[in-house]
């Protein structure tokens, strides 16, 4: 019986987020209309980066400071891998998510035995390893990172050169993303996470080995991390130190708080709100960040939850 009503639950609560995702598709899907596509592109990248890094702050509690190096590094490594060896856009995307899986391994391996300040501290020291190695090492560029990176045909068939079709590539990518993070979130391994984020000792006290489940989820973020800085890198036609500098790791930290920490579709709001500001108030130079200072603690203090989780409290319903 409480098998039944536990499925029956499930059901109802799965039937909300469907429509939900449902409505961003149709939005995403007809916003080029109104919206410049490559801005929305830049969203969509900054929205799987952030879905990503809320995968292990909302659901592992695993507070990262140095997430850019699995971003800005899959950016070089597809940047450098069309432009010099001429691969497919697929293949160059493939690279860089592999290759930023297997630096999140190596970096989980070192930081994941720490717990809270101390693992945010090792993996800011190692993403400044990282950066340093970027802007030394020669195949990238240094301080003018790989530019004019030909975007290539999918498959070698579709231009996307053509931002219509660069448009569809990069929606596919981020649906696909946000669908793994999805059925990673509400599967078995989901919710041990979320146990091992709520009590660890209590977790580890009925058999799960904590470390493992957490490097999983580092690996499965960084992998992600990896998919969108690659996906960026082909958008622009550009890798640079940018997306590997400290800096934007608080960005990401700052979308994932402002959308909402622990949803499903508050990073793509907390994204959006991000960039539109970066975007739309650049006139403004430094002020931006003063700006998104002030916005940040406005949350903090009027909307703890961020923007979809105070709208999910609101209507009693997870988001």
């Amino acid at each position: 019986m409480s098998n039944a009503i536990s499925a029956s639950v499930s059901a109802k609560s799965s039937k909300h987020l469907w429509v939900a995702f449902a409505i961003m598709t149709a939005i995403l899907a007809i916003a080029p209309i109104w919206v410049y596509p490559v801005f929305l592109m830049k969203v969509m990248c900054f929205a799987l980066f952030a879905s990503a890094f809320n995968l292990l702050l909302g659901f592992g509690g695993l507070l990262s400071f140095g997430h850019a190096m699995f971003m800005g590094s899959a950016g070089y490594v597809a940047a450098y891998s069309a432009k010099s060896w001429g691969l497919n856009p697929e293949l160059c995307v493939l690279l860089g998510t592999v290759s930023s899986a297997t630096l999140a391994l190596v970096v989980g391996l070192l930081a994941i035995r720490r717990q809270g300040i101390y693992f945010a501290m090792i993996t800011l020291a190692l993403a400044q390893m990282v950066f340093f190695f970027c802007l030394q090492v020669p195949f990238t560029g240094g301080e003018d990172g790989i530019q004019a990176v030909p975007r290539g045909k999918l498959f070698g068939l579709v231009d996307l050169e053509n931002n219509v079709n660069m448009y569809i590539f990069v929606l596919t990518i981020f649906l696909l993303g946000f669908l793994l993070i999805w059925r990673v979130i509400h599967s078995p391994f989901g919710q041990i996470l979320k146990a091992i984020r709520e009590h660890p000792d209590r977790a580890t006290s009925l058999g799960y080995d904590t470390d493992t489940f957490k490097l999983l989820a580092f690996v499965i973020s960084g992998a992600l991390a990896g998919t969108a800085g690659g996906t960026k890198a082909l958008v622009f036609q550009l890798a640079s130190l940018t997306d590997v500098h400290w800096s934007m790791s608080g960005e990401v930290v700052l979308m994932t708080l402002v959308g909402g920490m622990g949803t499903l579709f508050g990073p793509l709001i907390g994204a959006a709100v991000i960039i539109s500001m970066e975007n739309y108030l650049a006139h403004l130079g430094a002020w931006v960040t003063i700006i998104q200072g002030v916005i940040f603690v406005i949350c903090v203090l009027a909307f703890r939850r961020g923007i979809i989780g105070e709208i999910a409290n609101w209507i009693k319903k997870p988001l």
